[in-house]
């Protein structure tokens, strides 16, 4: 068996050879000479079998003939120039970079072409009276590199990067860096004429350096501490904000009275150091989207005939229309027709009017297996057309459909944090409530013992002891394993969630997708033992089928020799038969290879078995079925024994109980298992789960498991492509790392816990501080050297102590 030049894959069907070379398909060999024809031969220099197979692109980019819809997705049309970005998810090399790159070797109209390999993007710009956007993506669909275009795109929605941090931490970075320049004369007791000529001049530009630390930088803590004040929650920005205040109007009334210099460094380092924890905090994934609903995974546009166009009579192979028309899908109403082709995605609730519908409902439901539909039948919005062309009816706009109403529910409209209280917060309320306690009593000691010292004390406890060190410790923490997190391709959207990863006591599976795996099945042969004529009929049967079970039993049989058909026929959604001069063979379902012969009593083993079966016969005799297994991801035992040991497990699944057996005999016990359970069962038993007070992480991979994901304190997705379709989540785990889970979760208990030792080390420099506050004693050089010293060795020892915690992680995935 060869493997195809350009992608690599196994050539199982048939083998093409051309200039020496073996390809797979015609559309390998037609991008290899589209390549070489344009001096672009060097992109097979650069890795081998770099390519991707084109897939089938007849009439799947024809929506964007319509004027309406593309303009939609141009980030620039004018002057005869266009600019779009489009999602590539294909992209997987540095010679896919290279070849989409020299897009203008191909096409003269093509003028740029740059692409954004994390996101999977490439911005192309070219002359629109040359060419259209349509013929520049079926040019990159030629060439194996199909665009993913959405509903999502069509809603004008870009989100916009926000580089305010960015912006208020260069300020203070910069004003820290120059205050501090500027302070060291009066530290070091510099006498010489040039300090008492400039001191003044130094400390007024000093206090010019803090004003935009404070009113712009800073600004953020005064409104979020008045926010919380007015809600009666005492978070943790209240008290940076007392202590940011305090600074800055004590320093102010120093250099106004000629008292000294203040503390201008240490408000500006305690600003500078408080925005860098916020700003390594946010550093998260742009390349992910954590927020997909339907518009994700839904079409761009449909192909709708005009009203009185259909041609009654039409073959079940095809549907010949006199007119139709690419329509955008919030275009549909009730009524319109339209036509969904093979592998095309049903977009609204429709009523089947011609042709052989075998719809695949995993999508929705976790279901693996197609479903035969006739006509007059209802198909739900989500379903995949498996098997050529239908025409529907359309009973409800997109809005309305069964699947898109999962999205009313109000669990989509809710922050799933908004309810969840941080350490910090938590630590915050009782740090605050102290701080002010020893303030306003160190005071009234003061007053009564000596006056003139009482505000100066009162001023120094709010300043050292603002809890610089406590606002960075989590941060940090946090910040370092979202790294650690993110570098063993497992992306969570925000630090929040690994906080509620560490109280997850209940964990929730799904099973089709995210316990199984989409790459392979396992088959197995219950049966007679077929010669090997009836081998070679069999295989060169299912050769000419494209029903997703045949090619998975091609893949399975194409070592067996083949040879050349009489004739062939297909029964949509029942079965195939293979007719040679000795010998007919049929596949299909139980019905269908038995319906010409005598059915025998040993038969009624193979028949309803609960599981994916393809029977066979030959020669009117029925010969054995082919069971296929789910293949279930490496590692699942040991995950389930691992978790149980903390958690309580569960598995949800919208498939048949077929292997509920072994599932039963793999979960630990007192595990729950359920089957047959729709998107809105899925939600409703997380929510029964929380009522009882439980923690729920819940992990599933499609878009039926939506409604779950946003209703669960947790939602982690398995995906086998973190780029593309992952539904709404709080985290995203690669498919690779699935026997990790368990070590995900432990690793968020220990980051809680190295927060709370730097919680323990930060108050050793507050009792410090304290001690020189309340006494009196708090020189400018003192809070100088504590502040900054404090942060500094707070975010040392929470980087080196999450090192230590992602090396184990590392060993982990090495064993």
């Amino acid at each position: 068996m060869e493997n195809c030049f350009h992608c690599g894959e196994v050539c199982d069907r048939s083998t093409i050879k051309h200039e020496e070379k073996s390809f797979c398909c015609h559309g390998c060999k037609t991008v290899f000479d589209i390549l070489n024809e344009n001096d672009l031969s060097y992109y097979y220099d650069l890795q081998e079998s770099p390519g991707i197979t084109p897939s089938r692109i007849e009439g799947k980019y024809d929506f964007l003939e319509n004027t309406v819809i593309s303009e939609k997705l141009l980030e620039f049309n004018e002057q005869g120039i266009q600019v779009v970005t489009l999602l590539i998810p294909s992209i997987h090399c540095s010679s896919c970079i290279w070849v989409l790159e020299n897009l203008n070797k191909l096409n003269p109209a093509i003028k740029t072409a740059q692409v954004d390999f994390p996101k999977k993007n490439v911005r192309i710009t070219y002359s629109s009276d040359l060419l259209s956007l349509h013929d520049l993506v079926v040019l990159l669909a030629r060439l194996g590199y199909d665009p993913y275009i959405s509903l999502e795109d069509a809603s004008g929605k870009k989100t916009k990067t926000d580089r305010s941090l960015i912006y208020k931490l260069g300020v203070a970075g910069f004003a820290f860096g120059n205050i501090m320049f500027l302070s060291f004369p009066e530290y070091f007791k510099v006498d010489e004429f040039w300090l008492e000529r400039f001191k003044h001049v130094f400390r007024w530009v000093m206090f010019g350096f803090s004003l935009p630390v404070v009113f712009y930088a800073g600004w953020g803590y005064f409104v979020s501490a008045f926010k919380g004040l007015r809600s009666k929650i005492l978070n943790i920005d209240v008290p940076i904000a007392i202590g940011i205040f305090v600074l800055f109007v004590r320093s102010s009334v120093e250099i106004i009275m000629d008292w000294g210099s203040g503390f201008f460094d240490s408000l500006a380092g305690l600003v500078f150091f408080l925005l860098l924890g916020k700003f390594f905090q946010q550093k998260t994934y742009a390349f992910l989207s954590f927020e997909r609903d339907y518009k994700s995974y839904f079409p761009i546009a449909v192909t709708r005939l005009l009203k009185g166009e259909a041609i009654n009579g039409a073959s079940n192979d095809a549907i010949k229309l006199k007119k139709e028309e690419q329509a955008q899908v919030y275009e549909l109403e009730k009524g319109d027709r339209i036509i969904i082709r093979n592998s095309e995605l049903i977009p609204v609730d429709a009523i089947l009017i011609k042709g052989h519908a075998l719809i695949d409902y995993s999508f929705v439901t976790g279901e693996a297996e197609p479903v035969v539909k006739q006509s007059g039948d209802y198909l739900y919005a989500g379903g995949r057309q498996q098997a050529g062309v239908i025409e529907l009816e359309v009973l409800k706009p997109v809005e309305q459909s069964y699947l898109t109403k999962l999205w009313s529910n109000e669990i989509f409209s809710k922050n799933k944090q908004s309810g969840f209280e941080s350490l910090t917060d938590q630590i915050s309320k009782r740090f605050t409530i102290t701080l002010l306690l020893i303030a306003f009593v160190s005071t009234a000691f003061w007053l009564f013992y000596d006056k003139s010292l009482a505000l100066n004390v009162f001023t120094s406890v709010l300043i050292v002891a603002c809890p610089c060190a406590i606002a960075l410790a989590a941060p940090f923490t946090l910040g370092n394993l979202l790294r650690i997190f993110g570098r063993n391709k497992c992306y969570i959207k925000n630090s929040k969630v690994i906080e509620q990863m560490s109280h997850i006591d209940t964990v929730v599976f799904d099973k089709t997708g995210t316990l199984t795996t989409n790459q392979k099945n396992g088959i197995i042969y219950e049966g007679v033992t077929l010669s090997e004529e009836e081998k070679s009929v069999l295989t060169s049967t299912l050769r000419a089928s494209n029903h997703p079970l045949s090619r998975a039993l091609y893949t399975l049989l194409n070592k067996n020799g083949i040879c050349t058909l009489d004739s062939f026929n297909e029964e949509v959604g029942k079965g195939i038969e293979g007719v040679t001069e000795s010998h007919t063979v049929k596949v299909g379902s139980y019905d269908y290879v038995t319906k010409d012969a005598v059915r025998k009593s040993h038969e009624v083993e193979y028949e309803n078995t609960g599981k994916t079966t393809v029977h066979i016969g030959a020669n009117d005799e029925y010969k054995g079925c082919f069971v296929f297994y789910n293949e279930y991801r490496k590692g699942m035992t040991s995950v389930f024994k691992e978790l149980s040991e903390t958690c309580e497990l569960v598995v949800l699944s919208g498939d048949n109980s077929g292997e509920q057996a072994y599932l039963e005999q793999i979960l630990p016990q007192g595990s729950s298992l359920l089957f047959n359970q729709k998107p809105e069962d899925k939600l409703n038993y997380i929510k029964q789960l929380q009522e009882q007070g439980k923690n729920v992480l819940m992990v599933g991979d499609g878009l039926n498991d939506s409604g779950a994901l946003a209703q669960s304190n947790v939602g982690l997705v398995i995906s086998e492509n973190v780029n593309v379709f992952s539904p709404a989540c709080d985290g995203i785990l690669d498919a690779s790392r699935f026997n990790q889970i368990t070590t995900f979760m432990t690793l968020s208990r220990q980051g809680i816990k190295v927060i709370n030792y730097a919680f323990i080390f930060s108050l050793f420099y507050n009792v410090i501080g304290l001690g020189f506050a309340v006494t009196g004693n708090l020189a400018p050089v003192v809070a100088a050297i504590l502040m900054p010293l404090s942060s500094i060795s707070i975010v040392v020892f929470t980087t080196v102590y999450t090192y230590f915690l992602g090396r184990k992680l590392s060993v982990s995935k090495k064993n």
